[in-house]
């Protein structure tokens, strides 16, 4: 009995152990010369998974929005701001990455996975779209209902499930998100939505209200 509650121990502490890993890795990566205002494509570091865009990829305007998919604020925030872009998609480029506050939000690390599994299939913003609109379904689900859910969201969009569902627990999904939280981290982003516009973060008064954001968007435009 002594011997098989060793095992059982170890198998315990490994598991924990590499728990830590998983949620705690994107210490473990160096952004220090990675330019975050720009649009990146991928990279070792990103799990060979670039960055989500709308807009013009070849503008020098940059809005970049660090969101959590379990964040409420995230949500109401989702189609203004993508109306927005598709007024201006000649003259910018927004970027998504994901910064899921687990914290708090316990399934939100589960839904960036789902939605960069889905980015494997090209289909990232048909995804993110479903998973903002449908937030309130999956928030408090458990761990195989929200699985199963998203899987449910993947079929609807006509992907592979069997090879989502792989992907969604892959390593290089788990990767591009913790690459997504260094920036994070480094650009000081520690609440969703932040929303970043040509390296200055935007207060909540602009990003809140359309009409100034119009106005900032519009003066970076003419810069």
């Amino acid at each position: 009995m002594d011997k098989l509650r060793w095992i059982v121990f170890a198998v315990l502490t490994v598991g924990v152990l590499a728990l830590l890993v998983i949620f705690s890795g994107d210490d473990n990566i160096d952004v220090s010369s990675v330019d975050e205002n720009k649009l990146l494509t991928g990279s070792e570091q990103s799990g060979n998974i670039g960055d989500h865009s709308l807009g013009n990829p070849d503008s020098s305007v940059i809005l970049v929005e660090y969101g959590d998919f379990q964040c409420p604020g995230c949500r109401s925030a989702d189609s203004r701001i993508k109306s927005i872009v598709t007024e201006y998609e000649e003259d910018i480029v927004f970027i998504f990455r994901n910064l899921p506050l687990s914290s708090i939000h316990p399934n939100a690390l589960a839904a960036s996975s789902a939605a960069e599994a889905a980015a494997l299939q090209g289909q990232f913003w048909q995804m993110n779209s479903l998973l903002f609109e449908n937030q309130t379904s999956w928030a408090n689900q458990s761990s195989s209902e929200r699985i199963d859910t998203f899987a449910s969201y993947a079929d609807n969009l006509g992907l592979d499930v069997d090879e989502f569902r792989n992907d969604i627990v892959s390593d290089e999904v788990a990767q591009k998100i913790r690459f997504d939280m260094a920036l994070a981290s480094k650009v000081g982003a520690d609440s969703t939505p932040t929303f970043i516009l040509n390296g200055d973060k935007l207060e909540q008064d602009v990003w809140g209200d359309d009409d100034k954001l119009r106005e900032a968007l519009d003066e970076a435009i003419a810069q």
